[in-house]
């Protein structure tokens, strides 16, 4: 029967396919005693099946290639660290000994221990790890059964579960899944931007569909709009049809777009640069027209490995992107690596409290010269090749950019005197993340060349919500009014003293939120390329001279529903 459920479109596009339930994770293991004599064999049975999983995690990561790799990498990467985690493998191997439990009962019994651990945590970001921890236990508990793990899919499957990894979503969409659904999750965490990036439809926050979707059913899926339709009619596969000639002609409309100014109606040029961490994005943002980038993540050359990056290799890596944009900007964003992030390297610390708010960004390239000197040293030899921006992550005081400022200084002098090509000038900025940061941004303005503001953690920052914790999606918002202020001061403080302002977060990206940025005195925006041309049309539509005049309004929206209020009467 016919049935229409709503959630939120977390990334656009359509799908037809046949539902494949998953039911959230539990492992409904009866309580197993084994004789004694059998407890070494039921210990082989354990290690074979984590081994199973460390091998099956690697063969994932060796498919994946490109920006993918860097992507889902560190997900992937946490995982095996989990595997590897003594709590876990100690206490696995002392229930099999001396409880004389299966492996799968000890599985069970040990995940609800450190269930419990877990949700005594004060943290949100660590509580929010639970779900890592749980994906590892289920690939395990698959290799003892036998079966193959969850992660599994059929091409043409539309995959209906509780909440998705972002280390699942690459492996889901080779095997040719072409939607998912999820009863929970949020339209801005890790999932959904890598969904997103991978023009993978979908929905989150449907919290009916594990209820009303059964194995087999027919779906239409709309990441756009967050509606599933379950069983469609004659109907919806007529309003499907159509929808995928509207997709098709759009894409040839914005395909024209390739070659034309990011100039709005009343002829003020807006600067369109690319978020970008692979080669792949280079030349993708280089075809279309990016007027440089204005991001370029180097935390993969640290991610994937055991040992850090010497200076030639990261050279390399560099250059490369510099000579990709073929004369045009490149802006290179220093380590931004913390214990948030999986780390084999041993550089950041793996036991802070508060991770988020712990050594990293900046505080973690101080804290580790020797580190920062050589990542210095292979930027400013790539400047030889082309323009080249640095920008600093997570800034929050003036003696921070003094110090690097002299940093630079001392590793250029030591360039020059190993005979080495340098450009004469590399522009420096501060990536305004922390909220003290564009609070005070008039006490270090002038001593930076550009400003980029990092959205996504302003806001968590700002609102004290985590984008990843379900349960504070509502208070996690971009169109708070506090946030839409805070941008303003940013900018106007930028425009004051002749200083470049950026956006590059999330809100950089959504075509929907250029009218806001744009009344807000932006000029600047980077975002990931695959929604370049749809910025470039909006801006194309534009009337920016009007959007000024209606920004004051817009600044005396005293809640999130004034805020959408004024989007939509400014929707082109």
């Amino acid at each position: 029967m016919r049935t229409l459920l709503s959630g939120h479109g977390a990334s656009r596009g359509s799908a037809l396919g046949r539902a494949r339930v998953r039911l959230p994770h539990a492992l409904e293991v009866a309580e197993q005693r084994i004789p004694a004599h059998a407890v070494e064999a039921e210990l082989r049975r354990l290690h074979v099946a984590v081994e199973a999983t460390r091998e099956e995690m690697h063969r994932l990561r060796d498919r994946l290639h490109g920006a993918l790799a860097k992507e889902v990498g560190e997900f992937l990467d946490l995982h095996a660290l989990l595997l590897d985690d003594p709590e876990l493998l100690y206490g696995l191997d002392e229930l099999i000994r001396t409880g004389r439990y299966s492996a799968d009962y000890a599985l069970r019994l040990q995940r609800d221990r450190l269930a419990a651990v877990f949700d005594d945590m004060d943290d949100a970001y660590l509580k929010s790890r639970m779900d890592d921890l749980d994906h590892v236990i289920g690939r395990i508990h698959a290799h003892l059964q036998q079966r193959a793990a969850d992660a599994e899919g059929v091409a043409g499957d539309i995959l209906v579960c509780d909440n998705i990894a972002p280390s699942e979503l690459a492996q889901l969409q080779s095997q040719g899944v072409v939607a998912i659904v999820t009863s929970a999750g949020s339209t801005l965490s890790h999932s959904a931007i890598l969904a997103r990036s991978l023009h993978m439809p979908l929905v989150v926050g449907a919290a009916q569909a594990l209820q009303r979707v059964n194995d087999g059913d027919v779906l239409i899926v709309d990441g756009t709009t967050g509606r599933v339709v379950v069983e469609p009619n004659a109907s919806d596969l007529r309003g499907y049809r159509e929808r995928l000639r509207e997709v098709a002609r759009e894409e040839r409309e914005l395909g024209r777009l390739r070659s034309k100014p990011s100039r709005t109606r009343d002829g003020v040029d807006i600067a369109l640069y690319a978020n970008a961490e692979s080669l792949d994005d280079v030349a993708h943002a280089h075809a279309l027209g990016a007027a440089g980038v204005g991001l370029y993540r180097t935390e993969f050359l640290f991610l994937q490995r055991n040992e850090l990056p010497d200076e030639d290799e990261q050279f390399r890596a560099y250059r490369d992107v510099v000579l990709g944009m073929s004369g045009r900007p490149v802006t290179i964003r220093t380590l931004d690596l913390g214990a948030d992030k999986a780390d084999r390297t041993g550089l950041a610390l793996d036991d802070e409290d508060n991770p988020a708010l712990g050594l990293r960004g900046v505080r973690l390239s101080l804290a580790r010269d020797g580190v920062f000197d050589t990542q210095l040293r292979a930027i400013l030899r790539a400047s030889a090749y082309g323009p080249v921006r640095i920008l600093i992550p997570m800034i929050s005081s003036r003696e921070e950019i003094l110090a690097i400022r002299r940093l630079i200084k001392r590793v250029s002098a030591q360039l020059h005197k190993r005979g080495l090509e340098i450009a004469g000038q590399v522009q420096l900025g501060a990536m305004i993340e922390v909220p003290a940061a564009a609070i005070a941004i008039h006490g270090f303005v002038d001593v930076v060349d550009f400003v980029s503001i990092g959205t996504n953690d302003l806001v968590q920052y700002l609102l004290a919500a985590d984008r990843n914790n379900e349960a504070l999606g509502e208070l996690y918002s971009p169109l708070h009014p506090g946030v839409i202020r805070l941008l303003r001061h940013v900018i106007s403080i930028g425009q004051a003293h002749d200083v470049p302002v950026a956006v590059c977060g999330e809100m950089a990206g959504d075509p929907r939120l250029a009218p806001l940025l744009l009344a807000l005195g932006l000029r600047e925006f980077s975002l990931h390329p695959n929604t370049l041309l749809e910025l470039r049309r909006v801006i194309r539509g534009t009337d920016l001279a009007a959007l000024q005049a209606a920004g004051e309004k817009l600044l005396k929206a005293r809640d999130r529903a004034g805020i959408e209020r004024w989007l939509k009467s400014t929707a082109i």
